[in-house]
């Protein structure tokens, strides 16, 4: 890959572990209370570098990961953390070319984890706002190039779907089971549906609306995260996980 250049997004980790990203302009400096660390020392260098603040502080130098800038990104909604995203493109089975609504665009997250992998995506929001911000961040980390194959629509996936012949239809939305109906009439026969929804509550109303519906194989799961601490012979689960951040329900739309 190309070394580090005016433009590009660089994520400095400290001996800490902190994360900060930020973007590589000419002239400017990072500060924090460890000092300061001139752009221009990072710009023509490899990442994996290692370098030194104003104040001897440490940090590795690397482009961030598709899940660190999810993270760190600017947002305004809640965004679909990364032990979400990767199941969800598993349960919807994104494919380099697949045509997918996502309904509640948010922040961007899954839009560019969508778009990432390959699909062409249309994303109806009801929030201009949200709408703005989901379009910059998509830019910001996936380049102009992604827009050709990114659309959001300012409006509610409640009140049905325009386009028909969609292989995947992908849901973050507080009532997703009013958008069933629409997604009968919009996906191709086999297509899928995948919805993100914070309570079981959500999950249990969906599902009865899928089982009076076209769609079959409704299941539902939950990803929980946990790491563990190794340290030589020290080897333990971490005193922290995360657990619980939603529910994943998918499902496949029946031939007529």
């Amino acid at each position: 890959m190309a070394v580090l250049a005016v433009g590009d997004q660089v994520l400095l980790i400290d001996t800490k572990a902190r994360r900060y990203l930020i973007t590589l302009a000419e002239g400017a400096e990072f500060h924090s209370h460890t000092g300061l660390l001139a752009h221009d020392l990072l710009v023509g260098r490899e990442e994996g570098i290692t370098v030194t603040s104003s104040r001897g502080s440490r940090f590795m130098v690397f482009r961030p990961t598709l899940a660190d800038f999810v993270l760190k990104m600017p947002r305004g909604a809640q965004v679909i953390y990364p032990k979400d995203l990767g199941p969800i493109l598993f349960l919807a089975d994104i494919f380099p070319g697949a045509r997918v609504l996502e309904s509640g665009v948010g922040s961007g997250a899954l839009s560019m984890t969508l778009l990432r992998a390959g699909a062409d995506v249309v994303g109806y929001e009801l929030r201009e706002d949200f709408a703005a911000r989901a379009r910059a961040n998509v830019a910001r980390f996936l380049g102009p190039a992604a827009a050709d194959r990114y659309r959001v629509e300012i409006r509610s996936g409640y009140d049905g779907i325009d386009a028909t012949g969609l292989d995947r239809i992908v849901l973050d939305l507080p009532e997703p089971w009013q958008v069933i109906k629409g997604a009968e009439r919009a996906l191709r026969p086999g297509g899928i549906l995948v919805a993100y929804t914070p309570s079981i509550v959500q999950a249990a109303q969906l599902h009865e609306a899928l089982g009076s519906s076209a769609f079959s194989l409704g299941e539902t799961i939950e990803v929980l995260h946990r790491g563990w601490h190794i340290d030589g012979l020290a080897v333990r689960p971490d005193h922290r996980m995360v657990a619980h951040t939603g529910f994943l329900t998918s499902a496949r739309l029946l031939s007529p």
